[in-house]
């Protein structure tokens, strides 16, 4: 699959080279009534992106499909979709959208978490801190810490300081309840065992392990890569349009 839609790559690259690679070009099609557009792909999926009208959309997403049927494929009627950017998408669980930065006048594209991820990670968290699961007290932080990790380190360049923050508490709550039930214990006791003499409260530590902060995770956002983001297909920029 990943192979076979390095054609649509070729096809993309060509398109691109030859018509929109400077600002200069972009703009001489824009004058014309053009569109300009270019593509963004992981693994399967893709998303194009697209300056123009919708007329202009729904014809590359005819020569998009011409491309695709050369080796097999067709588009996914339920995942394909023409959105304005205004509207937003999802996007390998990330949610895109434009809109006005509060406060001013200006306009951002902006990236937040999607709601599919976080609904997932509930799931997940739920299901390691069940009422009568008899799991071991470190071998589910363990994992709780693990699952939290790898969805803060995938996420953490979205506007998500508030949604992990929610999240935390979420799973701060869920091990709160999970840890009373099965040690038969109070809320008074639960307080007296994480508040500090100093009136702080403590992080959850069961058997020598602490609960990940998900709310203190660095937020790194608009971080922008571009063309240097490396391609495992370096011939198809230049190169022709590979065939099946």
């Amino acid at each position: 699959m990943y192979i076979a839609l390095s054609v649509l790559d070729g096809f993309a690259a060509e398109q691109w080279t030859t018509a929109m690679s400077s600002r200069r070009d972009r703009e001489r099609r824009r004058h014309r009534g053009l569109p300009t557009w270019r593509l963004v792909r992981y693994a399967d999926d893709f998303v194009i992106m697209v300056h123009g009208t919708r007329e202009h959309v729904e014809e590359l997403r005819g020569q998009v499909s011409e491309v695709l049927a050369g080796v097999g494929l067709v588009l996914s009627p339920a995942k394909t979709r023409i959105v304005h950017l205004a509207d937003g998408f999802d996007f390998l669980g990330f949610r895109i959208v434009w809109m006005r930065k509060r406060g001013t006048d200006k306009w951002h594209v902006y990236t937040f978490i999607a709601d599919k991820p976080v609904q997932t990670l509930k799931r997940k968290i739920k299901a390691l801190t069940q009422k009568l699961s008899h799991l071991d007290y470190k071998i589910a932080l363990i994992r709780i810490n693990q699952i939290l990790r790898g969805w803060a380190n995938y996420f953490k360049h979205a506007v998500a300081k508030h949604t992990m923050a929610r999240l935390h508490t979420f799973v701060w709550w869920r091990m709160i309840h999970w840890v009373m039930h099965r040690r038969r214990m109070k809320w008074k006791a639960v307080r007296r065992w994480l508040r500090t003499p100093q009136g702080r409260w403590e992080d959850i530590e069961l058997d020598g392990i602490r609960l990940f902060h998900l709310g203190k995770v660095p937020i790194t956002r608009y971080r922008y890569r571009g063309n240097s983001i490396p391609t495992p297909w370096p011939d198809a920029l230049t190169g022709p349009i590979p065939t099946a």
